[in-house]
C-alpha cells in the first residue's frame, strides 16, 4: 500500500502558547494555506494531545496572510495518484476527515478566526468547531462541483443543516458567500470587524476556562450585526427553497430558469451558469450526499463522504476529478471536458455506485474512533 511521505516541515503550522490558551496558525501563506498532508497531522497530533491536557482550555485557529485556508492541498493529490497511487489520495482525505470528526467532538471550544478565503478544507477545520468569527475580508466557498469533486469533510452534515434548501444552494453552485451570509445563515456564529480582531484575540489569550458561554460571552464584546447586502440570496430564501427542494438537479435547474423569467435578481442565472460549468456527475452525488446528510450524525456523514471520495480518486466510475484538477489547478485553461458531459447520461444506478463500499481487499471503511459528542451548534439568525 502506497504510503504518504513523513512530516517534513512542521513549521507549516505554527504553535503559540498563552497561559491556558493554544494558538494554531496555518503557515503557507504564499499557497493560501492551503492545508497539505503534513498540516493535517500536525493538526491531528495537537488536537489529541490538547484534548488530554488539562492546563489547555481553549484553541484558537487562525492563518498567515491574507486567506484563512484556501482548501485542502488537491493538486499534490493528484500529483501522487497519477505518480504512485490512489491509496496516497485514500490516505490524505482519511487522515483528514478523521481531523475533521475529531474537532466536531472535541470537549475543548476551539475559536476559528476567518479572515479572507475560507474554503473546502478549511471549512473543515473550522465550520465543525465551536465559534467561527468572521470579519469583512471573509469569503466562504465548498467550489468542489467545479473541480469534479463534492463537497466532503463533513459538508454534508453542515450544508444540510442550514435554512431551508440553502445548503444544497451553496453546494451545488460553489457560491461565494460574505460574512453577513454566513452569520445569517449560522456558518459563523460572530462578526468581528478587522480593526477589532487583534484586542479579541488578547483577550481569548488570558481565557482560563473551556465554558463555552464565558467565551461567547468575550466575543460577543467585540462582535457586531451586519446586514445583508439587498441583492443575497439569503433575502429570497422563498425562490431558493422552491427550487432547490426539487428531486433532480435537472429539476433544480429547469426551475431556476422559470424564475429567471419573471424575476430580475442576479444571484439566479449566476447560479444556473455555475451548474451547467460543473461535472454532471459532481453535481448528482452532491446532491443525494447532502440530502442524505440531513439525517445522519457527522460520523456518518464522514464515514459516507470517504467511500465517495475514494471512488473518486480511483477513478472508478468517471476521471472528471483529474480533468477538473487539471483544467482549474494545473494547466489552467478552465475548459474541463467532463465525462459523461450532460446531466442525463449520469444515471441513477452510476450515482449509487459511488455510496458503495470499495472493492478492493486492502481497502477498508473510514475507522473514526468512539467518542462522547460536543460538538458545535448551528444557529441560523434568519
Amino acid at each position: 500500500m502506497a504510503s504518504p511521505p513523513p512530516p517534513a516541515d512542521t513549521d507549516l503550522v505554527l504553535v503559540e502558547a498563552n497561559g491556558a490558551t493554544r494558538t494554531l496558525v496555518l503557515n503557507r501563506p504564499k499557497q493560501l494555506n492551503a492545508f497539505s498532508y503534513e498540516m493535517i497531522m500536525k493538526f491531528l497530533r495537537c488536537f489529541t494531545a490538547y484534548e488530554e491536557d488539562e492546563g489547555v482550555k481553549l484553541l484558537i485557529v487562525k492563518g498567515k496572510g491574507r486567506a484563512f485556508c484556501a482548501g485542502g492541498d488537491v493538486s499534490a493529490v493528484v500529483r501522487s495518484i497519477n505518480n504512485d497511487s490512489w491509496k496516497y489520495g485514500a490516505h490524505f482525505f482519511g487522515n483528514e476527515f478523521l481531523l475533521n470528526y475529531i474537532i466536531a467532538t472535541c470537549n475543548k471550544p476551539q475559536v476559528s478566526l476567518l479572515t479572507g478565503i475560507v474554503m473546502g478544507g478549511g471549512a473543515g477545520i473550522s465550520i465543525h468547531g465551536r465559534f467561527r468569527v468572521v470579519t469583512e475580508s471573509t469569503i466562504f466557498a465548498m467550489p468542489e462541483t467545479a473541480l469534479g469533486l463534492f463537497p466532503d469533510i463533513g459538508a454534508s452534515y453542515f450544508l444540510s443543516r442550514l435554512p431551508g434548501f440553502y445548503g444544497e444552494y451553496a453546494g451545488l453552485t460553489g457560491v461565494r458567500l460574505d460574512a453577513p451570509e454566513m452569520l445569517a445563515c449560522g456558518l459563523a456564529t460572530h462578526f468581528v470587524p478587522s480593526d477589532r480582531l487583534a484586542l479579541l484575540e488578547e483577550s481569548l489569550k488570558k481565557v482560563d476556562t473551556s465554558d463555552p458561554f464565558a467565551i461567547c460571552g468575550i466575543i460577543d464584546q467585540y462582535s457586531q450585526q451586519p446586514s445583508l447586502k439587498e441583492k443575497s440570496a439569503l433575502n429570497r430564501l422563498e425562490i431558493i427553497n422552491k427550487c432547490f427542494s426539487k428531486r433532480t438537479v435537472e429539476e433544480i435547474i429547469a426551475s431556476l430558469e422559470q424564475e429567471a423569467l419573471n424575476v430580475a435578481d442576479e444571484w439566479i442565472p449566476v447560479a444556473i451558469q455555475s451548474m451547467k460549468k460543473a461535472s454532471p456527475t459532481s453535481l448528482k452525488i452532491s446532491l443525494r450526499s447532502i440530502r442524505e446528510g440531513r439525517t445522519q450524525t457527522v460520523g456518518e456523514c464522514l464515514r459516507r463522504e470517504y467511500r465517495m471520495v475514494c471512488h473518486v480518486m480511483r477513478g472508478d466510475f468517471s476521471r472528471d476529478f483529474f480533468e477538473g484538477c487539471r483544467a482549474i489547478l494545473l494547466d489552467k485553461d478552465r475548459n474541463p471536458k467532463w465525462m459523461p458531459p450532460r446531466l442525463e447520461d449520469v444515471h441513477d444506478d452510476a450515482v449509487e455506485k459511488y455510496f458503495s463500499k470499495v472493492d478492493d481487499p486492502e481497502w477498508e471503511d473510514l475507522n473514526l474512533p468512539p467518542r462522547r459528542s460536543y460538538g458545535r451548534r448551528l444557529v441560523p439568525k434568519l
